[in-house]
């Protein structure tokens, strides 16, 4: 009887040396550092609350990779929250802490911003959803652009209803165009879009530098001429969204008395005095 007690206590700490080596190895392989400022949030998409921003050199640990695009990690301060699986947000340390439900790569292709189901489609609380993990981004481009195409003509209506397709503002039309044509669903506002595709970077001021199906940001009406608008308009509150089709054209809606759901030219025209920065949401 002594024996087989001795054994079983043996057998037990040895189970609960092997066990408590395999945490350790895996907490280790699940640390990370932040190399650049990253939004610390509390659900894994852009419409959610924020503790505020991790800072550049800050440790945390992975506790889980939800999918290519958002880590749930814990801070120095014990707060779980989820940030981006972007390399440009964070570095890994050891094997970069991915888990059995992870895929992707390392860089995962996110942003501090983006998130949602691995298969890119949008998630059940609204909030911004990840890239579809196949076809290029040409192919992409073109399906949001002939899903926003798809749409021309269709009455313009201020805080028209997310829930269907009858009416759109500015907003409402880009988030239904790459909800259809890209699998993401953007935040609901123009500038909740605009801190999106910011957050992902390679923004520009300049409309010629920009590609076709990039956002683009305005500012506020203020007339034909370009004298009426500042030529600094970083701090200027971003008031209308469209999409970049190309060739020095525009997809959007902004009134009933346009039509609706229309293309533009935008040289010489207040479009181009009127446009703070635009940019891709894709990445």
């Amino acid at each position: 009887m002594k024996k087989q007690l001795t054994a079983l206590l043996l057998a037990t700490t040895v189970t609960f040396s092997v066990g408590a080596l395999t945490a350790e190895q895996a907490h280790a392989a699940s640390s990370a550092t932040i190399v650049s400022g990253v939004n610390f949030r509390k659900a894994p998409n852009t419409d959610s609350a924020t503790y505020g921003l991790l800072k550049t050199g800050v440790k945390v640990d992975i506790l889980d990779k939800v999918n290519n695009y958002w880590y749930k990690v814990r801070d120095d301060q014990g707060r779980v929250g989820y940030i981006s699986t972007s390399s440009k947000y964070v570095r890994t340390d050891g094997s970069g802490g991915s888990t059995s439900n992870g895929g992707g790569t390392s860089n995962g292709g996110g942003s501090s911003n983006s998130g949602g189901s691995s298969n890119g489609g949008s998630t059940s609380n609204g909030g911004s959803t990840s890239k579809p993990s196949t076809g290029s981004n040409s192919e992409i481009v073109n399906k949001v652009i002939a899903a926003g195409q798809k749409y021309l003509g269709t009455p313009y209506e201020f805080g028209s209803d997310r829930s269907n397709t009858s009416t759109f503002d500015c907003s409402d039309f880009t988030r239904q165009a790459f909800k259809e044509g890209a699998g993401i669903t953007l935040p609901s506002d123009s500038r909740g879009q605009a801190a999106y595709v910011k957050s992902l970077g390679g923004t520009t001021t300049n409309w010629r530098n920009l590609k076709p199906g990039d956002l683009m940001f305005f500012m506020d009406y203020k007339g034909t001429k370009a004298s009426a608008y500042p030529s600094d308009k970083s701090n200027q509150r971003i008031s209308h969204v469209g999409i970049y089709l190309g060739d020095g054209k525009i997809l959007h809606t902004y009134s009933k008395t346009s039509g609706g759901v229309r293309i533009d030219s935008i040289a010489g025209k207040h479009w181009e005095y009127r446009f703070v920065f635009g940019g891709s949401a894709l990445k």
